[in-house]
C-alpha cells in the first residue's frame, strides 16, 4: 500500500467516525425535541444557538482551525437538529390522529410535500390526482371519487385548475376545512368568497417556500381570511406544531405584492439566463471566469430554471398586476441603460446609493 493510499484510508476511517457521531447527535436531538414538547418549551432557542456557535469557534481556533469553518459546520448541524426536533414535535402533537385529509393535486411537488407533512401529523391522507402520486397512499384520479368525508382538504392543483375544482366543491357542498395553496389568488378568490357566504369552511394560504423545504424555521406562509375567520384560524392551526411564521394578508392585496415578490424576481432570473444563452458564450466558459456576484446570481437563476415552467408561466400570466410590474422593471432597465450610455456617473451613483438605503430597511 502506498503512502497516499494509507493516508486516504485513515481519512476514510475518520469520516466514518464523524458520520457515526452525526447519527448519535441526531438521536440526542430527537430526545431534546421530545423533552421540549413535553415541557412546553419552544423548538428554537436562539440564545442557545449563539452559545453553541461561539463554543465551536473557540474550540476550532484553539485547535488551529478557522473559526468560520467550525461555524459553517455547526450551523448545518443546528438546522439538521431543528428539522429533526420539528418532526418529533409534529408526531408528538398528533393533530391529525383519527382524521382524514384529502390532497387534490397530491401528485405535484407541493402536493407531495403536503401529503408527507399531513401524514407526519397522523392524518389518514388520500390523494386525488390524474397523474402519478406518492406510493402507499389511497389514490383516485378525481376528487369526487374519494371515499368518505374529510376533515381537511388541500387544493394543490395548478392555479388555473384550482378555480374549477373549488367551483365543483361549492356545488357539491364538500365538507370540512378547505384551503388552496395557489400562488395567485385572482382566479380563486371569488369562488372562495361564494363558498364562505354559503357557510362552507374555506380559507386560502400561500406557502412561501418550495417542495424541497425540510425545516420550516425561517419560512413563512401567507394566510388569507376569505370570510370565515374560524376557518382561517383552523388553517393556521394545521402548522401549529412547526416553526413557520404565519403572515396574514388581505386576499385583495396578495397578487399586487406577489407581482413584486415572485413576478419580478422570476422575470429577472429568466431574462438573465436567456441573455447569457443568447450571448453566444458557453456556460462553462463564463463559469470559469466568474466573479462572486456572477456566482451568486447564477445560483439563484439555476434554482429558478429548475422549477416548473408551467407554474411559473401561470404566476406571470394570471396575476392581474403582472404586466404593470414588468413594465416598471423594463422602464428601470431602460433608465439604467440611458444613464450608462450618457456617461451620467452622478445618476448612476445616486441609483446605487438609493438602492442601498432601500435594502437597509429590510434588515
Amino acid at each position: 500500500m502506498s503512502d497516499l493510499e494509507s493516508l486516504r484510508k485513515q481519512l476514510g476511517a475518520i469520516d466514518r467516525d464523524i458520520i457515526g457521531l452525526l447519527a448519535r447527535r441526531q438521536e440526542l436531538s430527537a430526545q431534546v425535541g421530545r423533552y421540549k414538547h413535553d415541557t412546553g418549551l419552544p423548538t428554537r432557542d436562539f440564545a442557545q444557538e449563539v452559545r453553541v456557535i461561539g463554543r465551536a469557534r473557540e474550540q476550532a481556533e484553539s485547535a488551529g482551525l478557522p473559526g468560520d469553518l467550525a461555524e459553517n459546520i455547526v450551523r448545518l448541524l443546528i438546522n439538521a437538529s431543528l428539522s429533526r426536533q420539528e418532526r418529533v414535535r409534529l408526531q408528538a402533537c398528533g393533530r391529525g390522529e383519527g382524521h382524514k385529509a384529502l390532497v387534490v393535486g397530491g401528485g405535484g411537488k407541493m402536493g407531495r410535500w403536503f401529503c408527507e407533512f399531513l401524514s407526519s401529523q397522523g392524518y389518514a391522507v388520500a390523494v386525488a390526482d390524474p397523474g402519478e402520486t406518492p406510493r402507499k397512499l389511497p389514490h383516485v384520479s378525481q376528487w369526487q371519487k374519494a371515499a368518505g368525508e374529510f376533515e381537511l382538504t388541500v387544493i394543490a392543483a395548478p392555479i388555473a385548475a384550482s378555480a374549477g375544482i373549488l367551483a365543483e366543491m361549492e356545488q357539491a357542498r364538500h365538507p370540512g376545512l378547505i384551503f388552496d395553496i395557489a400562488s395567485i389568488k385572482d382566479p380563486v378568490k371569488d369562488v372562495l368568497r361564494r363558498m364562505a357566504a354559503a357557510g362552507m369552511q374555506v380559507a386560502s394560504i400561500h406557502p412561501m417556500f418550495g417542495p424541497d423545504t425540510d425545516l420550516l424555521s425561517g419560512c413563512h406562509i401567507l394566510l388569507m381570511d376569505v370570510g370565515v375567520p374560524d376557518a382561517a384560524a383552523a388553517a393556521a392551526d394545521v402548522f401549529a406544531g412547526t416553526m413557520v411564521e404565519i403572515l396574514r394578508v388581505p386576499v385583495d392585496e396578495h397578487d399586487r405584492l406577489i407581482a413584486w415578490v415572485l413576478g419580478v424576481s422570476h422575470a429577472i432570473n429568466l431574462a438573465f439566463i436567456n441573455a447569457l444563452e443568447e450571448s453566444g458564450q458557453q456556460a462553462p466558459t463564463l463559469a470559469r471566469m466568474s466573479s462572486t456576484t456572477f456566482d451568486a446570481q447564477l445560483a439563484v437563476a439555476r434554482a429558478v430554471a429548475a422549477e416548473n415552467p408551467h407554474l411559473y408561466f401561470e404566476i406571470q400570466r394570471l396575476n392581474p398586476h403582472g404586466a404593470e410590474v414588468l413594465n416598471d422593471l423594463m422602464s428601470t432597465v431602460e433608465k439604467l441603460s440611458g444613464v450608462v450610455r450618457d456617461g451620467n456617473e452622478a445618476e448612476f451613483v445616486r441609483m446605487m446609493e438609493s438602492g442601498r438605503r432601500y435594502l437597509a430597511d429590510r434588515k
